[in-house]
């Protein structure tokens, strides 16, 4: 019988925020403006492990790629009430963890300035004890890395650990932190390859997962 759990790690974006359709119209307003083109977003999907700096490293150069994030985080912020919002039921769920006084945190391969944009703009900055960023690492998921952070600030133990993610890399970095892995799917875009990857459980709507947090936390 596996331990009660005591510390819920969340990724961001297709986890607990709607924020996929801002995140490909913000690195297409770049693409567009100083490419004359834009990418597909399965394109842009292929340049995700580093943080957005990374990605506009390897599309522009890294000369360049410092005044093109501030273009991006501008557009990000200016459409970012617009185009992106919480999941439906994720502020009950982070209340509910919250009442049982579970440490939280994020681990999200975002980088730093569009994890504050969109914590802050959803409300959501209060929630967590513990925020690591793609730009917090030195080696991004599918390492461990950064789950290793969080346990290592929270003071938490793997075993009791977990980690809600959408993504295989999220498994990945779950699986070597041996922490325990929740794959969601109301919003993943590579459902096969997350099922694929067999993770513990999977949840395909918010509900689903409180159900199962509410049977697991006293």
């Amino acid at each position: 019988m596996q331990p009660p759990l005591s510390c819920v790690i969340f990724d961001i974006d297709g986890t607990i925020a709607k924020t996929n359709e801002l995140i490909f119209a913000s690195f297409n307003h770049v693409i567009s403006r100083h490419l004359g083109r834009a990418m597909s977003p399965r394109e842009i999907v292929k340049l995700f492990g580093p943080p957005e700096e990374g990605a506009l490293s390897a599309l522009f150069g890294v000369d360049r790629a410092g005044a093109l994030m501030d273009e991006l985080c501008d557009f990000y912020q200016a459409r970012h009430e617009a185009m992106a919002s919480l999941h439906t039921g994720i502020d009950r769920v982070l209340e509910f963890l919250k009442e049982r006084d579970v440490p939280l945190a994020v681990f999200t391969g975002k980088g730093t300035r569009t994890t504050r944009i969109t914590l802050e703009s959803l409300g959501l900055s209060s929630f967590f004890d513990c925020v690591v960023t793609g730009n917090d690492v030195l080696k991004h998921k599918p390492h461990p890395e950064g789950i290793l952070k969080v346990l290592e600030r929270l003071d938490a133990a793997p075993e009791r650990t977990l980690m809600v993610g959408d993504s295989p890399a999220d498994i990945a970095a779950s699986r070597a932190a041996g922490v325990r892995i929740a794959s969601v799917l109301w919003d993943s875009y590579d459902p096969e390859t997350v099922l694929a990857s067999n993770p513990e459980c999977v949840f395909y709507t918010v509900g689903e997962m409180e159900r199962w947090l509410r049977a697991r936390i006293q």
